[in-house]
């Protein structure tokens, strides 16, 4: 029982913080203004800038973003979820780590949720590095 808490909580929540992160950028490219509205430096605000202005990478992003969460919170191959949506969360901690330390909590709930959920499928990534 435990082991399943250990694998569907961090799911669920990865999947409702990827699902909401979509959602969020949708609404702001349909409306320009964001549902969310977190605390941004002034050089991570540059840096969202820059990939909004660059007119294809946000939609992909967000549109990553949503397959990945939709993938994990429906736990519908989850584990390719978490592999479409793991260099996402590499650059949001990147991100938060030298742009925008504000933002470590939420850092931290993405590498700690990330780490569990790849050794909760270690079993599914583990052809790859044979």
């Amino acid at each position: 029982m435990a082991a399943l808490f250990f694998i569907h909580a961090p799911r669920t929540i990865l999947g409702l913080l990827f699902l909401v992160s979509a959602i969020d950028g949708f609404w702001a490219m349909a409306t320009g203004q964001h549902l969310i509205h977190p605390p941004v430096s002034p050089a991570g605000m540059l840096f969202e800038q820059g990939l909004q202005a660059s007119g294809f990478f946000w939609p992909f992003l967000k549109t990553v973003n949503l397959v990945g969460g939709l993938s994990l919170l429906f736990n519908v191959a989850p584990a390719f979820g978490l592999a479409l949506i793991a260099p996402v969360m590499a650059t949001i901690v990147l991100f938060h780590v030298f742009l925008n330390p504000q933002g470590l909590p939420l850092a931290a709930i993405l590498v700690v949720t990330g780490l569990m959920l790849v050794i909760a499928y270690r079993d599914r990534y583990a052809p790859m590095f044979r």
